[in-house]
């Protein structure tokens, strides 16, 4: 009995004290990428196999499943946490929280693996864990591409050696469609973001532009566009502490070389991140985000052990030097767009302002091509160089809107209402049909691209008139308040000028089309008598008669004003459906 009593004893000892779970499983953590020598990547089955025995074996590590995609597999998160608290309602109150997506183009696995292994060291205590930082990850997001495994598609890189493809299971490319959410990805990536409301997002990519001497390269958000507080402190802190510690840790970094087609020494700037990309859309509830960009044509071991020497840099930052502060700098951010009376829409870049980079490149010259005999750039890795480069960071707004106290949303429009919905937009429902006053646009102007986009044929270039009128709405339409966590979301998407907004995303194209007519030989009387009934229309005509020759030869042209004028011509053309209340 005494040997039983100490045998109880030291089992309630050990499992009190181990900061593994009761019933460990015993499974070789060592990843595909380590067992490879850097030469291979895990099948997606194999990353997700992985992480569930981590979570078997480590209390810190939680992995659940959230929404679905278009491959019909499920999104997964995982999550580390010392104090092995997983409700994200609680870890907000104290702690930073850290977001990762990885595998947003499967072909670019660096994320993958990297994320793997050093939750595995944070988990197993071969690094040491932050206090302060709650780390969350999506081991892989384009789950449909990741399945759609090849050896080809990546026709540049370096390894490994096999890979994902670059569209998911339905061939959209996932870092286009986070605003617009046609993919059940982005939708199920919604509800992880609002999930875990991170405080700094990161996406792990690999590129090539041009050839050069880093393996790593960040693409912060734009800082003018995340704007205030928040946009500062990312430029002038927090983007120079992580350079400054990777160097300390002997990994050079250089900003995102945004070049094609020639050598980046005339000068580079920085890629504008609208709400279409990840940290385009994080920006818009104030996520201090970045895109790390390793260089494909790099060693692919190279480039996994530059990914996780960039998250374990950040990481530190932040426990060591952020943590109190990054909450604090994105409510006062918050703050400063809300108490606005204006809020930016769009953005062009600032030429007047520039920053001098110490670029590490490689000499690269057009010589004629052997196989085209045209020019082609080539670059030559052995002759190195440092040289002075000009990198334009800085971004002005081009255009600006009132910020509304609040829009109606008539209810059906639906889809609209889903999305805000999906982004915890807080929606109220008028309770009776009612007459209210607002401010009402009309499509003034549009271009359309002629080419097909991500599954849209977008708009640019949209510009508005606007009206104040009296407006009938029905029981049941919805009033958005924009004095809200969604601020900006509101009026990225809802403001039809703006770069990503639904209406530049197609979702309104039914307003663009005119569903009723008239038949000319009917109407011509009735037109006749309207200008006789309406003095002021005919000085008006008359006028557009005498100074434009298309309008005066033009019997139909004459026709169309005149009915446009009239109670005929439906109120719903061109008249944007979605209506502004003004504070």
């Amino acid at each position: 009995m005494k040997k039983l009593s100490f045998l109880c004893v030291f089992s309630l000892f050990f499992a009190c004290t181990s900061k593994q779970k009761d019933t460990v499983i015993h499974t070789d953590f060592t990843t595909t990428f380590e067992k490879s020598n850097g030469t291979q990547t895990p099948t997606y089955p194999e990353v997700i196999a992985y992480y569930e025995n981590l979570a078997k074996s480590y209390a810190q590590i939680h992995l659940e499943t959230i929404g679905s995609t278009d491959s019909g597999e499920p999104l997964h998160l995982v999550t580390f946490n010392p104090d092995e608290n997983f409700n994200f309602d609680n870890i907000r109150k104290e702690k930073t929280i850290l977001l990762v997506n990885n595998g947003i183009h499967p072909g670019e696995s660096d994320g993958i693996d990297a994320t793997m292994m050093l939750l595995r060291d944070l988990a197993n205590g071969t690094k040491k864990a932050p206090k302060n930082v709650v780390i969350a990850a999506i081991p892989v997001y384009n789950v449909g591409g990741s399945l759609n495994r090849n050896s080809g598609t990546r026709a540049n890189q370096n390894g490994p050696e096999t890979y994902g493809f670059r569209g998911n299971a339905k061939n959209y490319d996932l870092n286009r469609d986070f605003i617009k959410s046609d993919t059940r990805n982005a939708k199920a990536f919604a509800q992880i973001f609002h999930k875990v409301q991170p405080d700094v997002f990161v996406d792990n990519h690999v590129s090539n532009g041009a050839d050069y001497q880093y393996t790593l390269t960040h693409l912060f958000t734009q800082h003018n566009k995340l704007g205030h507080e928040a946009g500062k402190f990312l430029h002038e802190t927090m983007m120079p502490d992580l350079e400054n510690t990777l160097l300390k840790k002997n990994w050079d970094i250089t900003p995102y070389v945004n070049v094609f087609g020639r050598t980046p020494e005339s000068g580079f700037s920085q890629f504008m991140d609208s709400p279409r990309y990840s940290t385009g859309y994080t920006t818009l509830f104030n996520t201090l985000g970045l895109m790390v960009e390793t260089h494909m044509l790099k060693p692919y071991k190279q480039r996994v052990e530059g990914t996780y020497a960039l998250m374990d840099a950040l990481i530190e930052n932040i426990e060591t030097k952020h943590h109190k502060n990054i909450k604090d700098i994105r409510q006062k951010t918050h703050a400063s767009y809300t108490n606005a009376e204006t809020y930016p829409i769009r953005w062009e870049l600032d030429k007047s302002q520039e920053t001098t980079l110490n670029f590490k490149g490689y000499e690269g010259k057009f010589v004629e091509s052997d196989l085209t005999g045209q020019k082609r750039l080539k670059y030559d890795s052995s002759k190195p160089f440092t040289k002075e480069v000009s990198y334009y960071n800085y971004f002005k707004s081009t255009k600006q809107v009132t910020v509304p106290k609040a829009y109606i949303i008539p209810k059906g429009w639906h889809d609209v209402i889903d999305l805000l919905q999906l982004n915890n937009v807080a929606l109220n429902t008028i309770k009776n049909d009612t007459v209210i006053n607002v401010e009402t646009y009309h499509i003034k102007d549009f271009k359309t691209y002629s080419n097909p986009f991500e599954g849209h044929y977008t708009h640019y270039n949209t510009e508005v008139s606007k009206t104040a009128q009296k407006i009938g709405f029905k029981q049941g339409d919805i009033i958005v308040y924009t004095d809200q966590a969604a601020f900006r979301y509101l009026l990225e998407t809802l403001e039809p000028e703006a770069v990503d907004s639904f209406f530049n995303w197609n979702f309104f194209d039914t307003i663009l089309q005119q569903k009723e007519g008239f038949s000319a030989y009917v109407f011509e009387d009735e037109a006749k008598e309207l200008l006789e009934k309406n003095p002021e229309w005919k000085a008006e005509f008359e006028q557009l008669k005498a100074n434009d020759e298309k309008f005066a030869k033009s019997a139909s042209q004459q026709l169309r004003w005149i009915y446009k004028k009239s109670n005929h011509y439906e109120k719903a053309h061109l008249r944007y459906p979605i209506f502004r209340i003004l504070r």
